[in-house]
């Protein structure tokens, strides 16, 4: 190549070097649209790039300033609205919170709180947590944070969360009211990793017969499982057990598949497999490790039961372990993986679906995200849930048990027994007065300083009588504004319902958390039921011959 040729050619390579680098540094950069990765289709982000091109065309030629990050996440979530209902696009600020959440811990001040009065106030200060340390009470309205004055929460749209939380060993100054002195206390309080339980309640509720209530399957869940088991079971000497996943929308299959194997002594028996078009068959078996020799087992169940706790109901009533007390679950069978995202958030998508050891995906349909949010309205309208009419099962999708039972996939877990609910506690009256109670109880408690007197939750559940038409007076008075008719009289049943939750939640100020469920419990239909069926010399034989 001669020296002219070469001066006419060498800027030319320069630049289409210099258009290669751009193009590649475009697509490569991390903040960049992640939903396709180049033009030749040859990447797993897919087929053309029109998104980006799409996106290109708008950001370098519309009228006006486009706001890229808003369209981009806007046609992040059209796509997988597409997908499934649970497939979904989360923003790094809300990242943070949902894996603490199933990592089990929070960086904070370790309260629980209510809002009351349009003022933040402390339900209890965490056992061991840096509040407790501190001398924070029960009953304590937080006055100020830092400088800030933070009465009038809803008012001023404050979000005492944010408040509170924040690096680990940073810390907090608040002031607080207490027993309505007009002198503030002032507390300087470290934030630390707080816990957050998985298991909301574990006692003996029988002398035999071990409760458990588990809230959602997160990382900590099988270790607070099992610490459980061995108070209640080793040192209590109970030898049955009943679970409560009512409500429990899941979460991490493992801690679920570890806890079923702590209810199969065997080994190798399987307990759910996982399959998709990208994703083989997965199983998941039981170790043979079982510490305890736990007999006859209940499983409590309702509408908003899913995932990983219809992978527990599913195994044990597929195996026909034990028993599924309650109403038909929620009928999530999708397994979701989560990728992280260069913006700093992440894409949770369904990759697989899971099957009962029958073979059965009990994962319903959803055609229409509004009619799979509102099946819950349309179980109680149909009548359903209030046992007017059978649950709805596709016959076309029946499958047995290790007995020969039928079960039937398509739509959640139908229990072996079924419990209805009671229509009546729906009425907007008793619902107006229930929603008062939370707050009542601080005022109950700071007027009756003969609550003292009880030194133990078994003197409280065996000696509290309230008079309750004095407590309702009062819960009317709190809801003036919203109470639809002062005249209304509520039903004995009603009644008994109010005074039940108001027991319950007294109890919980008074000793702890837990103290809710022994309270509540007493009285519940579903544990009620569950505990007359595990008396049974047959306990399957007795929920299987009236219980659908």
């Amino acid at each position: 190549m001669n020296e002219r040729t070469a001066s006419i050619w060498t800027p030319l390579v320069y630049s289409l070097l210099l258009a290669s680098g751009l193009l590649i540094g475009y697509l490569l950069q991390s903040d960049g649209p992640l939903l396709s990765v180049s033009g030749s289709g040859t990447g797993p982000g897919g087929k053309g790039g029109r998104v980006e091109q799409v996106l290109g065309y708008v950001d370098a030629r519309y009228v006006d300033e486009p706001d890229q990050e808003q369209l981009t996440r806007t046609a992040i979530e059209a796509v997988l609205a597409d997908l499934d209902p649970h497939s979904s696009y989360i923003a790094p600020d809300e990242l943070q919170a949902l894996n603490d959440n199933m990592e089990g811990n929070f960086k904070g001040i370790g309260i629980e709180y209510l809002v009351i009065d349009d003022t933040i106030t402390v339900v209890s200060a965490l056992s061991g947590g840096p509040s407790d340390a501190a001398g924070v009470r029960s009953g304590d309205q937080v006055i100020y944070v830092g400088d800030s004055l933070v009465t009038g929460v809803l008012a001023k749209d404050i979000d005492p969360a944010s408040l509170m939380q924040g690096p680990e060993g940073t810390e907090v100054t608040i002031r607080v009211r207490r027993d309505q002195s007009s002198d503030l206390l002032p507390f300087v309080i470290g934030r630390a990793s707080i816990p957050l339980t998985s298991v909301d309640a574990a006692y003996t509720i029988d002398p035999d017969i071990a409760y458990v209530r588990i809230n959602r399957f997160s990382k900590t869940t099988y270790s607070e499982f099992m610490a459980a088991l061995e108070e209640h079971l080793e040192e209590a000497q109970a030898k049955h057990l009943i679970l409560d996943l009512r409500g429990n929308p899941g979460g991490y299959l493992q801690e679920a598949t570890k806890l079923l194997s702590e209810l199969f002594v065997e080994r190798g028996v399987l307990l759910v497999y996982t399959e998709g078009r990208s994703s083989s068959r997965q199983p998941y078996k039981s170790s043979g490790r079982a510490r305890y020799n736990i007999q006859n087992v209940a499983i409590l169940v309702d509408g908003g039961s899913a995932s990983a706790s219809e992978i527990v109901a599913g195994a044990v009533q597929d195996h026909d372990r034990g028993i599924v007390v309650g109403r038909r679950t929620f009928g999530k069978g999708l397994v979701q993986e989560q990728y992280p995202l260069g913006d700093g958030g992440a894409l949770r998508l369904t990759v697989a679906r899971y099957y009962t050891p029958s073979d059965r995906s009990i994962q319903r349909s959803y055609n229409g995200e509004e009619d799979y949010r509102g099946d819950l309205g349309r179980r109680y309208a149909s009548g359903e849930l209030t046992g007017r009419t059978a649950a709805a099962v596709d016959s076309s999708l029946t499958y047995y048990t290790d007995n020969g039972h039928p079960v039937f996939g398509g739509g959640g877990i139908t229990p072996d027994y079924f419990v209805a609910l009671d229509s009546s506690l729906s009425a907007e009256p008793f619902l107006k007065l229930r929603q008062q109670v939370p707050a009542y109880v601080f005022t109950y408690v700071r007027e009756h300083a003969d609550l003292g007197a009880y030194a133990s939750l078994e003197d409280f559940t065996r000696q509290f009588r309230p008079d309750m038409t004095a407590v309702i007076a009062d819960l009317q008075a709190l809801a003036d504004d919203d109470y639809p008719d002062r005249a209304n009289t509520l039903s004995p049943t009603l009644r008994k319902e109010l005074g039940l939750f108001f027991r319950a939640r007294l109890a919980r100020q008074l000793f702890d958390s837990s103290a809710y469920f022994v309270v509540y419990n007493q009285e519940d239909d579903v544990v009620q039921e569950a505990l007359r069926l595990l008396r049974d010399s047959d306990p399957l034989a007795a929920a299987r011959s009236t219980g659908l």
